[in-house]
């Protein structure tokens, strides 16, 4: 686990916004900067708690991948609670508070020569963000690297500058799409899941990674089932059960899981028979 920001787990640590991007009309990208140049030091899928002094304190996945932290990180924020929009109003050269980084992410050190098929929807895509580009910062440690990813709208996709990129990279098989089109949109239309018929998978060579709501697990897991794939070879994150950080509240426990601590990055036999509570 990294080393947490500040001595104390419960005292926010200052930090420094340094950069503004707005991505959609509901997120924003934050890079943020801690004090003397300290490095947070975080893995891929794991979460801050983010402060602001009167207003509150908010979980929010690290997007950015430890390859390319450069003394700095990211966060994409969606404006949805009293933190989330009071953070939306800030500009660079803020301070915020920041605890973490908590729970544990993703293992890629067991993924090496493995498949890896990322199947994102929605704001999902800014925490597999983090672990996307870490595999791809070291591509050769992986076999295949297959992106599925799905957007309510062509103005709800994150990251397009990104995801172009991606689309023309050789070594990467990328599809994505969108619920609703507009008079623009000449991509797939249709759910998450109708892209799955368009790749073929070696089941027990295949790692998948899926990031979205809650009412996307069921139907990419039976989607990957179908394929063959493996309990133990399906991961996902339950980030979306975050609250203190620090398994104190019990908003995040999932009967005996407590998320903040064991996850948030699960593998399906993990949790399999308590999928209703997610």
């Amino acid at each position: 686990m990294a080393i947490p920001t500040t001595d104390s787990l419960y005292t926010p640590a200052p930090a420094r916004i340094a950069k503004i991007q707005t991505l959609t009309a509901m997120e924003k990208l934050f890079t943020i900067e801690l004090p003397r140049g300290q490095t947070l030091g975080h893995a891929p899928g794991q979460f801050v708690e983010v402060s602001l002094f009167g207003v509150g304190e908010a979980p929010i996945s690290i997007t950015s991948s430890p390859s390319r932290s450069n003394g700095t990180f990211e966060l994409c924020v969606r404006q949805v609670g009293d933190v989330t929009r009071a953070l939306h109003t800030l500009g660079e050269g803020a301070l915020i508070g920041l605890r973490g980084p908590f729970g544990h992410g993703f293992p890629l050190d067991e993924f090496k020569g493995k498949d890896i098929l990322f199947a994102p929807g929605g704001l999902g895509l800014a925490p597999a963000r983090s672990v996307i580009n870490q595999v791809l910062d070291h591509r050769r440690d992986f076999a295949r690297v297959i992106i599925l990813y799905g957007a309510k709208t062509p103005g709800e996709l994150l990251f397009k500058d990104e995801l172009a990129a991606w689309s023309k990279r050789d070594d990467v098989e990328f599809f994505v799409t969108v619920d609703r089109g507009d008079e623009n949109w000449k991509g797939n239309v249709g759910v998450i899941t109708t892209l799955f018929p368009k790749v073929a998978v070696s089941p027990r060579n295949t790692i998948a990674i899926t990031i979205g709501p809650p009412v996307m697990y069921r139907f990419v897991l039976m989607e990957l089932l179908g394929k063959g794939i493996p309990d133990d070879q399906i991961w996902l994150s339950l980030e979306r059960r975050m609250k203190c950080g620090v398994g104190k509240c019990g908003h995040c426990q999932i009967n005996h899981l407590y998320c903040c601590q064991q996850g948030p990055a699960f593998n399906y036999a993990q949790i399999r028979g308590i999928e209703e509570a997610i």
